[in-house]
């Protein structure tokens, strides 16, 4: 009885042990998020080996609706319906992604063991519209996200396109009008660069009023890629319950999902709900056979910006946004 006994009073006490070993593994997982939290501000990254830097702007986890009501002036079917998406916190980049930025990832002496650089551009891929301080545009969105894992191991931080869930949020900061502005398209010319004012061009970043999260150009100057597939009905799959969030993972290369207006289209095309699926004449001129992977020399209205989780993923996580390309058409 006595030996049972000890052997009873040692079960117990590794179990008991278990258990406290569990409670301290969620205090520290409760105690790592705390600091995270207090930590999560923006910030300002430089890129190792330059003096190019860039800043991230720390956006909170939320609920927000996504897409527009019917009642929404222009408002289009796959804008709808209105849902519920709850989203992580994360940071963007308060500005579009730069030439100054991009090229340091296109031509050679600036790679990174491992990550495949871009083809060598055979024209001037700005088409004349500037170069410093200016947008990049023109690359696909295999491109893009060879830029962040690029970035990603360049800097140790987890950079990533945004989805189109977070790109909205972020845009409308707060709002649910047709702008992060309101609803008036009068006064797209303090925020955006767009049809009526570009004269056919892209601008300098940063030069109009930004949203109310200190985020620039999120209408228009350029459109931008996002992580998702270009679903039509995809909202219809969260009717009545909340999307945690969402992300249409890409199965085609086409078409996949492209946010907030450009310096070529019209004040409809900028609202924060307004969405778009790329397309294959965008790279029409390509002379490449197989078409390029990197280049859409039709699309000088395209670029992109960043974003980084709060949350980082796992690295077996991470290699899931950076997939070998989709076959071209």
């Amino acid at each position: 009885m006595k030996k049972n006994n000890l052997r009873v009073y040692k079960v117990l006490l590794f179990f008991i042990g278990l258990s406290f070993s569990g409670l301290s593994q969620k205090s520290d997982s409760l105690n790592l998020q705390a600091k995270d939290l207090k930590s999560f501000t923006s910030y300002v990254e430089t890129i190792p080996g330059t003096r190019i830097h860039f800043d991230m702007v720390a956006i909170p986890e939320a609920e927000f609706g996504m897409g527009s009501e019917g009642t929404e002036k222009n408002h289009q079917a796959d804008e709808g319906p209105v849902h519920r998406v709850k989203i992580d916190a994360f940071w963007m980049e308060k500005y579009e992604i730069t030439w100054d930025e991009y090229e340091l990832f296109v031509y050679p002496g600036n790679q990174v063991d491992g990550i495949t650089g871009p083809t060598a551009p055979f024209v001037d891929m700005s088409f004349g519209m500037g170069k410093t301080g200016y947008p990049a545009v023109n690359m696909t969105q295999y491109a893009a996200l060879s830029y962040c894992k690029w970035l990603t191991a360049k800097t140790g931080h987890f950079y990533r396109l945004p989805t189109e869930a977070e790109w909205e949020y972020a845009c409308r900061a707060g709002t649910n009008t047709a702008y992060s502005f309101g609803d008036d398209p009068a006064l797209l010319d303090e925020y955006a660069w767009y049809s009526k004012n570009s004269k056919e061009k892209y601008h300098k970043i940063g030069t109009k009023k930004p949203n109310n999260w200190g985020l620039y150009d999120m209408h228009g100057n350029v459109a931008e890629w996002t992580l998702d597939q270009y679903i039509p009905d995809f909202y219809s799959s969260f009717k009545n319950k909340t999307a945690i969030n969402p992300w249409a993972v890409p199965a085609t290369l086409y078409p996949q999902s492209v946010r907030g207006g450009s310096w070529d289209d019209d004040p409809e095309s900028l609202r924060s709900a307004a969405r778009r699926g790329s397309s294959p004449k965008w790279k029409e001129r390509d002379p490449q056979i197989p078409r390029s992977n990197w280049w859409n020399t039709d699309a000088s209205f395209l670029g992109f910006r960043i974003v980084r989780p709060l949350k980082q993923p796992s690295p077996e996580e991470i290699k899931k946004y950076f997939e070998k390309p989709l076959e071209d058409l």
